[in-house]
């Protein structure tokens, strides 16, 4: 039996009330949008109706989130701090809003054994209508000979955002009322297209791909020091803001490279 719209709001809205504080932004949508983008293999294994969420973290969440999460607990073994500070708000948030209830959060850092992500967190987050996903597609007579890797750009972050986790809603179906939302083109001319995605492919380090539109927040510099830095040495960053004094060593050993390009930062 689909669940009412006003379940889909309830939904959402409970997770905002968890969030939204910590700077994470919440965007539903059905199975079925997203794997109708993809080819089979890369499916998510449930009902085109059933209810799904991504989750993406906006620039006030280090500050909100992330030196909050890294005050109190440090960073627990050897994975990266960020993405344990990701992990531990959205299970504080399902174990708050939904308890007992049967919840698949995947996030965009998770591999399967065959190394394929859990989900493709670009696509998704384009399917919920929360931020365009540019692709060589999207630019009519493109000039390029090579494959260029597409971006999401956010309405009002640019790219100063990140898409963090979906949580599919097992048992939780929608019906034909949930129709699917355009997410905003804040990058419509054939020029900025290709500015943006040869800015974001050739030139990523710089982050100039970022203000392809006027963002009303950036990250803080403080937050732009941690992403510059090498993965490897962010724990030696974090222990001279006062963190990891005694887990570095340790820890530091664990993490040898960036996860990807988009995703974290």
């Amino acid at each position: 039996m689909a669940a009412p719209a006003n379940e889909v709001q309830w939904t959402t809205g409970s997770l905002e009330s968890c969030l939204t504080k910590f700077g994470f932004e919440v965007y539903p949508l059905k199975v079925g949008w997203y794997n109708s983008m993809l080819p089979a293999t890369l499916h998510l294994p449930y009902q085109d109706d059933c209810l799904a969420v991504v989750v993406l973290s906006t620039p006030s969440m280090f500050e909100e989130a992330f030196l909050p999460f890294m005050e109190e607990n440090g960073c627990q073994g050897l994975t990266d701090p960020i993405d344990q500070c990701v992990r531990h708000h959205m299970s504080a948030a399902v174990e708050k809003c939904f308890p007992g209830q049967d919840v698949d959060v995947r996030y965009d850092f998770e591999l399967f054994p065959n190394r394929k992500p859990k989900f493709l967190a670009q696509t998704a987050a384009h399917v919920s209508g929360g931020a365009f996903y540019y692709q060589q597609s999207n630019v009519e007579d493109h000039p390029w000979t090579k494959k260029m890797f597409g971006v999401c750009v956010h309405p009002r972050f640019g790219g100063w955002f990140a898409i963090r986790a979906l949580m599919v809603f097992r048992g939780v179906t929608v019906g034909s009322e949930m129709v699917q939302p355009l997410p905003p083109d804040c990058v419509p001319t054939r020029e900025d297209r290709i500015h943006l995605l040869e800015a974001f492919n050739y030139h990523w380090q710089d982050w100039s791909y970022r203000d392809i539109i006027p963002p009303v927040q950036t990250y803080s510099l403080k937050q732009r020091d941690y992403f510059a830095t090498l993965p490897a040495r962010r724990f030696d960053l974090l222990e001279s803001w006062g963190f990891l004094a005694k887990e570095k060593d340790q820890a530091a050993e664990g993490l040898d490279s960036d996860h990807h390009l988009n995703g974290h930062g």
